[in-house]
């Protein structure tokens, strides 16, 4: 029993002498990585120190301070920042929809702005800014050197007046300026329309209206269609949107998904991750879906044609998205202040990140750039449609078709020749509902 105890002790003993092995270097290196912080931070108050009574210029002290801020965390990623109380001000109005501006979603990329995206109806959109245009100068001042939040500041003013942007576009030799006038930005978050059999929501932003404007406008468009059965699919226009609220994104991913997850946030820490998931009812009774998206298409965008790609819930169609895949969470300050600091990544159903790679669609379809728009002779029209055997003199009846078959095919002709003219309006949603045309033909077969 005794040599028991004395081994049981014996154990005790190696245990601590190992785990004291173990944790001594583990705690010498946490003192001494405490200590280079500590050091790190001393250095950084006798630079402070030095440029408040050294420099040539009195300085701001708060502003100073706010730089520092904003340069520690824009050294992470081109999505964290710092946000003064105005700029926290400005973004609670801008996630209700309405604020004053030009109308578009900017990043940062080799020291100049590049747009993201424009919004729909607004004064950059009317301009003629493109995602993907990189902004130069603002008032011919160069913003090189600028930090987003600077070159953002120089961009605004009062509503109703000028804004001269010199802008580089890919395929364009050389700047341009672009005149635009200041506005009061008033975001509709989702309009609703019927093309032909086609129920086409065009979503232009995520905020809290979206869910709620998505709803009501898929329920107007298909009561004035006549109801689902009169309705061949739904395209869910995507293009240009560069984002916005995550929950607003889940909402409209479940709207059309009956179980499943919809997309997954996961950051440093493995348990601090979310998973949404789907909740049963199809807001589209099973209809076929085609999602539209392009470069401009960020964020929560990408959330929704991800998670409706992945479930082969809907056929994404367009070009390849933005490529922002990192979530960004608003943490307030005192002084009414906020830091926008990204905390996770997030992944489409399948476990894919499209963080820098974007959404790539099912089926690519480019947008044809016209410089000119053409016209063409609508006596040329008229002439083409009447080289035909119907338009012969003496020409011999159809017998196999009544004369409410005869009105059908002549109402399907219309459609058809409708959907023709919208491609030289819009080729990509032409695309997407000639998409749906087939699908609903194949249907009608079965």
């Amino acid at each position: 029993m005794k040599n028991f105890l004395l081994v049981a002790l014996a154990g005790m003993f190696s245990s601590v002498i190992v785990t004291t092995q173990v944790a001594g270097p583990l705690l010498a290196q946490e003192r001494a990585r405490n200590s280079s912080v500590y050091e790190q931070l001393d250095l950084f108050g006798d630079i402070f120190e030095r440029i408040r009574n050294q420099y040539v210029e009195q300085v701001d002290e708060a502003d100073l301070i706010e730089a520092a801020i904003d340069g520690m965390l824009t050294s992470l990623d081109p999505h964290s920042s710092y946000l003064s109380p105005d700029d926290a001000a400005q973004m609670q109005v801008q996630t209700r929809g309405e604020f004053g501006g030009l109308g578009i979603e900017v990043t940062q990329e080799q020291g100049f702005v590049k747009v993201v995206a424009p919004m729909d109806g607004t004064p950059a959109y009317e301009a003629g800014i493109e995602a993907g245009d990189f902004i130069t100068h603002v008032d011919g001042e160069s913003l090189l050197g600028l930090t987003l939040d600077d070159a953002v500041d120089l961009m605004r003013g009062p509503v109703g007046s000028e804004i001269i942007v010199t802008v580089v576009r890919e395929g364009e030799d050389e700047p341009f300026d672009v005149s635009i006038i200041r506005d009061t930005i008033k975001l509709t978050a989702v309009r609703s329309r019927v093309v032909g059999d086609t129920v086409v929501l065009r979503i232009t932003t995520f905020n809290r209206q979206t869910m709620p404007n998505l709803e009501a406008g898929l329920n107007e468009q298909v009561e004035a269609a006549g109801g689902f059965d009169a309705v061949n699919g739904i395209v869910l226009d995507l293009r240009n949107n560069p984002g916005g609220l995550l929950e607003q994104a889940v909402a409209v991913s479940d709207a059309f998904l009956d179980k499943g997850e919809i997309v997954s946030t996961r950051g440093r820490n493995p348990e601090e991750g979310e998973r949404f998931n789907a909740t049963p009812g199809d807001l589209a009774n099973g209809k076929p879906i085609v999602v539209l998206i392009n470069g401009g298409s960020a964020s929560a965008s990408e959330i929704v044609a991800g998670a409706l790609q992945d479930h082969r819930r809907a056929i994404v169609v367009g070009t390849k998205s933005f490529g922002k895949g990192s979530v960004q969470t608003v943490m307030p300050l005192r002084g009414d202040g906020a830091i926008r600091l990204t905390t996770a990544r997030y992944y489409t159903p399948s476990g894919r990140s499209i963080q820098a790679l974007g959404v790539s669609p099912n089926i690519v379809v480019e947008q044809p750039r016209r410089d000119i728009e053409e016209e063409t002779d609508e006596e040329e029209n008229a002439a083409r449609r009447n080289r035909s055997e119907a338009y012969l003199r003496g020409r011999l009846n159809n017998d196999s078709l009544s004369e409410d078959e005869l009105r059908q095919i002549e109402a399907d002709r219309a459609k058809a020749e409708a959907a023709a003219a919208l491609r030289n309006e819009d080729y990509q949603l032409a695309y997407a509902i000639d998409i749906l045309t087939g699908l609903s033909a194949i249907g009608a077969q079965d």
